[in-house]
């Protein structure tokens, strides 16, 4: 059967949040709309691909803030898999990092999730047919990104974090262990474990893997120049 409601083509949606109480007044929110349906859900991204295999979504309206896989990187991912595919963010992380990232991995389209149902349905439609949408505060900071980029210097990608809880993160996104950072920042083991705590705390993940995806996504991790040219460590 086509997909169709009163002869009007059905633009099909995937949601993705970890929330099932977001998801239900979303879902709820796009099937009110005559043009819109809602094919499929999930609460991560860990067998994305599969779904919209199965589904066939027009448009994915995704979570930036899943566990394990971030929606940033799902976003990655789905660009090299299933290219053209539109994604449609809708996030509670306001910060600047977020939504570069979310932009760089090719999301078409970023508002927060205190948008109105008519901005949520007009933005769906909107990155369906080719287009990219940005909520009035994030177009603003995104006009004042690119008029200053020229003039200031980035800010740090996580400012709530201090310079040493900055520092063992970063060494997290490279794959060491406590011990080894222990040993790169002259540090006890029981002061990363706590440095480590802290930072999960405060970027809200409940799992390494999840601190690294965050971060790998706001530009950490990345090897030393000299490290670069060696092979890996096999510690």
């Amino acid at each position: 059967m086509a997909d169709t409601i009163e002869d009007r083509p059905l633009l099909r949606v995937l949601i993705v949040d970890d929330h099932p109480l977001f998801r239900s007044g979303l879902r709820a929110a796009l099937d009110s709309a005559a043009d819109i349906g809602v094919v499929g859900e999930a609460g991560d991204a860990e067998a994305l691909d599969v779904l919209v295999d199965d589904t066939r979504p027009d448009v994915v309206v995704m979570d930036a803030g899943l566990p394990g896989i971030s929606g940033t990187e799902a976003v990655r991912r789905l660009c090299s898999s299933h290219p053209g595919l539109p994604v449609l963010m809708l996030t509670m992380a306001q910060d600047d990092a977020s939504l570069l990232a979310a932009l760089r991995a090719g999301a078409r389209g970023y508002l927060v999730k205190g948008s109105g149902r008519d901005a949520v349905l007009n933005a769906v439609r909107t990155v369906a047919t080719g287009g990219a949408v940005f909520g009035p505060e994030i177009a603003d900071r995104i006009a004042a990104q690119l008029a200053g980029s020229r003039r200031t210097e980035p800010g740090p990608p996580f400012p709530e974090l201090t310079r040493r809880e900055t520092e063992v993160l970063e060494l997290v996104a490279r794959g060491y262990d406590n011990r080894r950072i222990a040993r790169e920042l002259v540090l006890s083991d029981k002061t990363v474990r706590n440095n480590v705590s802290r930072i999960f705390a405060k970027l809200h993940v409940a799992h390494r893997a999840e601190a690294v995806s965050q971060a790998r996504d706001a530009g950490l991790g990345a090897p030393p120049p000299a490290q670069a040219r060696r092979s890996p460590d096999p510690a």
